[in-house]
């Protein structure tokens, strides 16, 4: 077909007079158009016609549409397939969608619905024409690092000269800029290498708690305590124990984390004999460090321990040019987690996130490629497909994959008309647990 060639559609349906109105829209839209009165007719068609979309009701006498689309799918991937259902009928439109139709429209449909959602189709042809079908990038590894800006190369720097030594180093950095990558990047380029590594989210864990986890308990050191137990510092060995969200403990644990860097011993709760330990320490906060100390929240003489070597994270806001390369190279990791087979970003869409100032920073980039993945029918993530927060900080928003997770199951209930049973099948989980996926939303303000 010739790119002055008007893009084609075939539109089947036994409803004679619906069948000449949508004719009617489409050609006047531009498009070349053919009809068909059954499935059966349409398939005698289709290969001659040569269709880049076609429309299809699903009750019809004879093959039904779903049947049409099972054919199409199997033999012309290249052509899309729009189903159109009744309003009582959503159970026809999930099976639709998990057959791989491009979308769904329910009856009676109005024209300039079909009209748009053909613009829609062929513009996504369109996009993956236009950047063709590249080679697959492959998924990237959690820990490597992206980016050319002069701070990244800097970063980079820092962590070969750390290679060669086991210097306690404290990695600071706005949420979601990466501060576990960069521990695990010094970790995987380090002598040891083949020594554990464990990751502790400080904030997550009270101090009984934390101090347990990492120092060990013996038995009998508090209720439950029904047997002594390794802690962290013990099991990691030669290893790497990187404490995340460091800012956020007590005044008193932080002496006894300052004890064990000074002294490179520790005792277990409960425990009256020292232990020894040769771990690494990388520590990592968001929070203003010097201010906390200001407030005496956090301990000047640990800090100092802490920061032999600093690394600051610098936020993908400040370093744009990144931002395409980073998106990019998060591409394949969005396809092995969501099954879906997207090979690109249009540029559109690539303009919008460069624009876009990034709040939850590379974390808050893949939860938003993720989505994108799931809304897009084709190959290509286009801008149509992005959902950004406007303004700087999002304030409420969740920004996890957790929370991302949680909308999109919103969004398709609400696809769904708000029957849980059909939006379970068009996710592809059971209803009992979409019921549990509602509850968590409930659960949380800040979705």
């Amino acid at each position: 077909m010739s790119d002055s060639t008007p893009p084609r559609i075939l539109v089947v349906d036994d409803d004679v007079d619906g069948l000449e109105v949508l004719r009617t829209r489409l050609v006047h839209a531009g498009y070349e158009v053919e009809t068909a009165e059954s499935a059966e007719k349409a398939l005698s068609r289709v290969k001659a016609f040569d269709p880049g979309l076609i429309v299809t009701d699903v009750r019809m006498s004879g093959m039904t549409g779903l049947e049409l689309l099972e054919k199409v799918r199997a033999s012309m991937d290249s052509v899309e397939v729009v189903v159109m259902t009744a309003h009582d009928d959503m159970q026809t439109a999930v099976a639709a969608m998990k057959g791989g139709a491009f979308d769904f429209l329910v009856k009676p449909v109005d024209p300039k619905a079909v009209q748009g959602l053909a613009e829609r189709c062929f513009r996504e042809r369109a996009l993956t024409v236009e950047g063709g079908e590249p080679d697959v990038v492959a998924a990237l590894p959690r820990g490597r690092l992206v980016g050319r800006d002069p701070r990244m190369i800097d970063i980079y720097k820092t962590i070969g000269a750390l290679a060669g030594n086991r210097a306690t180093v404290l990695v600071r950095g706005e949420t979601g800029t990466g501060k576990e990558v960069i521990a695990r990047a010094i970790h995987e380029h380090s002598e040891h290498v083949d020594e554990p590594f464990i990751a502790v989210n400080c904030s997550a864990l009270t101090d009984t708690l934390l101090e347990s986890e990492l120092f060990g308990h013996v038995k009998g050191a508090f209720t439950g305590a029904t047997g002594s137990r390794k802690g962290y510092f013990e099991l990691a060995g030669k290893g790497t124990i990187f404490l995340d969200e460091i800012g956020d403990t007590s005044p008193e644990f932080q002496t006894k984390l300052l004890r064990v860097l000074q002294e490179r011993r520790f005792y277990p709760v409960g425990g009256e004999e020292p232990r020894k330990t040769a771990a690494r320490v990388i520590a990592a906060t968001h929070q203003p460090v010097e201010q906390l100390i200001e407030e005496g929240r956090f301990r000047e003489d640990l800090y100092f321990r802490l920061k032999v070597v600093e690394i600051t994270v610098p936020p993908l806001r400040e370093r744009r040019r990144d931002i395409e390369l980073v998106a990019t190279a998060l591409l394949g990791r969005v396809r092995d987690e969501t099954s879906r087979d997207i090979r690109r970003i249009s540029d559109d869409a690539m303009a919008r996130l460069m624009t876009y100032d990034w709040p939850g920073n590379v974390r808050e980039l893949e939860n938003t490629l993720m989505r994108a993945a799931i809304v897009a029918r084709g190959t290509v993530i286009g801008v149509d497909h992005l959902i950004l927060e406007d303004g700087a900080n999002p304030g409420g928003t969740d920004l996890t994959l957790k929370g991302a997770i949680l909308r999109h199951v919103h969004l398709v209930l609400d696809r769904a008309g708000g029957d849980r049973a059909s939006a379970a099948e068009l996710l592809g989980i059971t209803k009992k647990e979409l019921d549990r996926q509602l509850a968590l939303t409930e659960a949380s303000p800040s979705t």
